[in-house]
């Protein structure tokens, strides 16, 4: 088709009653605008798949507002949370909690502003395997999980450990618990404005060899001393980022020497971190929550337990619903959930589909 060029600056259609007619058709096929150029930069075109008017701009195609004649910013929150620890076996007492994953978001803080037609990376971590029942273990920490950079880094949590091989308990986004009599927890290694606690400190075993619980990131795992029997898991943290209010990153509780008489093992943090227990081996953090598995526990049977494995981690992206979701690519070990439309916005929560790798995907909003 041929073009007319109009020489004036301004069309004066004051006079006719109709509209003007502009370019419309779907989605696939959009002109080039990858980079704009002098002669598409600025165009105008209906997109009937999304039933919108959009514009070539230096950033690619954009959505006119509804409501007006500015653009709608592409402003993401985010929550990050890195893979649990798993943990410690309870071969020849007793094993600690595995800590939690960092925890880090925007929500309460500043949101990303991004930009259309470019390429985020996101990581996924795994969570860490727990410490194998009859064998002197300790588990094995968390992955980290990152959004876009390390600026958006959140780091892996802290393995709980062994009583009988341990040395010092191992720090992490929030640390494994302590195991040995006597010994401090595994420090937190967060960064702010990300949370993670420290691991639960052990006193004097008096007979019952408790562990304590891994650290979650909303409050250090629970001591271990004495007849106390196994400390808890630390507190996770909720947060509403999809809409519905959930906890996440708690850590799991420790194991104790149940042939001692004693029968209270250590609980998970919040209901999702891994529980320690006298019938089998410790469970696991809740699945995609980050938190840490529980410490094994040596049951009144003389049978030595493992320690649950760690939770992977969790990435969830909030982004107004007038961008659609973004396109994946270089995809591996990742399942992605998409929720259309909550309060205005559309929610992308992504989960990491191996037990031992961390999952990853390139995205490009549009």
């Amino acid at each position: 088709m041929a073009l007319t060029k109009v020489s004036t600056g301004v069309v004066d259609m004051s006079q006719d009653t109709g509209g003007l007619v502009i370019a419309k058709g779907i989605t696939g096929e959009q002109p080039t605008c990858n980079p704009p150029t002098t002669s598409n930069l600025g165009s105008i075109r209906e997109n009937m798949t999304e039933d919108k008017v959009e514009v070539c701009t230096s950033t690619g195609w954009q959505f006119l507002e509804e409501a007006g004649s500015s653009f709608i910013p592409l402003t993401v929150d985010y929550l990050v949370i890195a893979g649990g620890g798993g943990g410690g076996s309870s071969t020849g007492a007793s094993g600690s909690g595995g800590g939690a994953g960092e925890y880090l978001t925007s929500i309460g803080g500043t949101s990303l502003q991004l930009v259309a037609n470019t390429t985020y990376n996101v990581i996924v971590g795994a969570g860490g395997a727990g410490g194998a029942g009859g064998v002197a273990t300790n588990g094995t920490s968390g992955s980290n999980s990152q959004f876009i950079s390390s600026t958006y880094l959140a780091r892996g949590g802290g393995a709980g450990t062994c009583y009988s091989v341990s040395t010092a308990s191992i720090p992490g986004g929030s640390g494994g618990g302590a195991d040995t009599q006597n010994m401090a927890g595994g420090a937190s290694t967060a960064v702010s404005p990300g949370l993670g606690f420290a691991g639960g400190a052990t006193g004097a075993h008096g007979g019952v060899y408790p562990s304590a619980g891994g650290g979650g990131a909303g409050a250090v795992g629970e001591y271990a001393a004495g007849t106390s029997g196994g400390g808890d898991g630390g507190a996770g943290v909720s947060t509403s980022i999809t809409g519905t209010s959930a906890f996440y990153a708690a850590g799991g509780g420790g194991g104790l020497f149940g042939p001692s008489g004693y029968t209270n093992v250590g609980i998970g943090g919040s209901s999702i971190g891994g529980s320690s227990s006298l019938t089998g081996n410790a469970s696991g953090g809740a699945a995609n929550t980050g938190s840490g598995g529980g410490g094994g526990s040596y049951s009144t049977s003389t049978v030595s337990y493992g320690g649950g494995n760690g939770a992977s981690g969790v990435v969830i992206l909030r982004f107004p619903t007038s961008f659609l979701a973004p396109t994946p690519t270089l995809s591996n070990n990742i399942t992605t959930d998409q929720v259309a439309n909550v309060a205005g916005y559309r929610i992308m929560t992504y989960t990491c589909t191996s037990a031992t790798q961390n999952g990853t995907v390139t995205l490009t909003f549009s």
